[in-house]
């Protein structure tokens, strides 16, 4: 029988085709940049992507001090934390967060966890984020690719 088949593709760990990108965060929307920076973090924009592997890229954020919340967001924002103890839940707004060390850091890390699968695979690929507050970072070796994260949708 002579038929057209499709072969599905299946990648793993050692045929996975990782790539280092640098995505600056001039003038972003944390939301809208935090979702597309979540989604090469697990290779969604790879034809190639598979849902149980660490298949995407290594993301480099430079800039992040200046990314932007619109509205009201930088005050009226929660996220809950919880100590496991009674009376340990606290709140953070995104204005308290920045106000500590790394605060944009932190806050980009946390945005980017919460948009992630909550399984182990996560942990992994937050891994593969690097978050700079300035313009350089000392990932030169790998020779990082910059991208225009407006271009992906």
């Amino acid at each position: 029988m002579n038929t057209l088949s499709q072969k599905t593709t299946n990648v793993n760990k050692v045929t996975a085709t990782k790539e280092w990108v640098v995505v600056d965060a001039t003038d972003q929307v944390l939301g809208r940049m935090c979702s597309k920076v979540s989604k090469l973090l697990r290779g969604k924009y790879k034809p190639n992507f598979t849902p149980n592997v660490d298949c995407g890229d290594n993301v480099i954020i430079v800039n992040a001090d200046k990314i932007v919340l619109t509205g009201s967001k930088m005050t009226d924002r929660i996220y809950l934390t919880y100590s496991g103890y009674p009376g340990g839940q606290k709140e953070h707004t995104p204005a308290s967060i920045l106000a500590k060390k790394n605060g944009y850091e932190k806050l980009i890390r946390k945005v980017v966890k919460g948009m992630l699968p909550k399984n182990k695979l996560a942990h992994h690929i937050l891994g593969n984020l690097y978050i700079y507050e300035g313009a350089d970072h000392k990932h030169e070796a790998q020779s990082p690719k910059a991208i225009d994260i407006n271009l992906y949708k």
